[in-house]
């Protein structure tokens, strides 16, 4: 017995999601948990704080070498965190 009006899990979580106003957040909890795969370990380990707000990604690292060298390539970071999380989640990273 096949249904024929039946639908993908994935896209009814999505649908849920989206529909109770929880998308936004879900994908900058993922965007911020996927920090460590994007950025590796050497670099997530020097970091002490990321939060989003308004789009932005603000991260306090404690090397200021790092955080020049980040400040660097901050336009292709914020393209491989929101592809990683397949949603243009942030639009900006401001590095502390």
């Amino acid at each position: 017995m096949r249904r024929r009006n039946a639908e993908a899990v994935g896209d009814v979580v999505r649908e849920f999601l989206r529909q109770e106003g929880l998308e936004t957040p879900y994908n900058e909890y993922r965007l911020v948990a996927s920090w460590p795969d994007v950025v590796g370990q050497a670099i997530a380990s020097m970091t002490q704080d990321i939060v989003i707000r308004n789009r932005v990604l603000y991260v306090r690292l404690r090397s200021s070498v790092v955080r020049q060298e980040l400040m660097y390539g901050r336009r292709q970071l914020v393209q491989r965190m929101n592809n990683h999380v397949g949603a243009q989640v942030i639009d900006n990273i401001v590095f502390s």
